[in-house]
């Protein structure tokens, strides 16, 4: 039993084969996969992948990256698509002020906005904060007790995720808590409470040590649960169990099928 929680299936990477890359997914004990678009046609995507195949579940949303070229019809979209049934959050949404493909301006409006429109459809929101710990915390702190979600690989040291986790959120650890210099990760990972856990692949991005470098999928969500397991003492299985458990909960999603 183990979820992949942010993946990115929808994407090109994937295109050349997906039913294979699902197959390794359930052989590594997988039970749900979260697909989370980044553009409006990858929200598309996703949410179709979704109802294609019962262990998927989607998230729309609009990447910092691309905040741009939001628009008031991007919104409308979003609403019609949250409609349906294997959605189960905003996101991905956030900030980036590393790559910066977007002004800063811009993402924060747009971040805030997309805030705005989980609140009204009452999902979760996930998360994207690179170089913005500071902005993305002021825009979370005044929804405090009105806004659920998780900080999706997260960056940040232990302050930040207490303060993240004071406010409700969950923190979500991908394959780079497997880095031999990951020791700011492992410190927060070893504190956090583990009803607040979850694990992550990211892919196509961030594959874990064993497979670094190589193109990522979820099957290798396994990797990062080990991994943790011996941060905490836990035997593996009791890792993934304990994640999938709070991603159930979290997004309200049932075995093979929407709470």
């Amino acid at each position: 039993m183990a979820i992949d929680t942010h993946a990115h299936l929808e994407m090109e990477a994937f295109d050349g084969d997906r039913d294979e890359v699902l197959k390794r997914a359930a052989q590594a004990g997988l039970t749900a996969i979260i697909t989370i678009g980044t553009t409006l046609a990858d929200c598309m995507k996703a949410v179709d992948l979704a109802e294609k195949h019962p262990p998927l579940y989607a998230a729309i949303g609009i990447h910092p990256h691309e905040a741009k070229g939001i628009d008031a019809v991007t919104y409308d979209a979003l609403r019609l698509l949250a409609r349906r049934d294997k959605v189960v959050a905003i996101g991905e949404i956030g900030l980036d002020f590393f790559h910066n493909h977007s002004p800063k301006e811009v993402q924060l409006r747009r971040f805030a906005e997309q805030i705005e429109l989980a609140e009204e459809l009452d999902l979760p929101v996930i998360i994207h904060d690179r170089e913005a710990h500071a902005e993305t915390l002021e825009l979370l702190r005044p929804r405090k007790g009105r806004l659920c979600g998780v900080l999706h690989c997260f960056s940040g040291d232990w302050a930040m995720a207490r303060e993240c986790l004071d406010m409700g959120f969950h923190i979500s650890v991908a394959g780079p808590v497997t880095y031999r210099k990951a020791d700011r990760l492992k410190d927060v990972a070893r504190e956090m409470p583990l009803e607040r856990l979850l694990i992550e692949t990211d892919a196509p991005y961030l594959a874990p040590q064993p497979h670094r470098g190589k193109r990522n999928e979820p099957a290798y969500v396994v990797e990062t649960a080990a991994c943790l397991a011996e941060i905490r003492g836990l035997p593996v299985e009791e890792m993934k169990r304990l994640t999938a458990a709070n991603a159930r909960r979290l997004f309200r999603i049932g075995d093979g099928e929407k709470a």
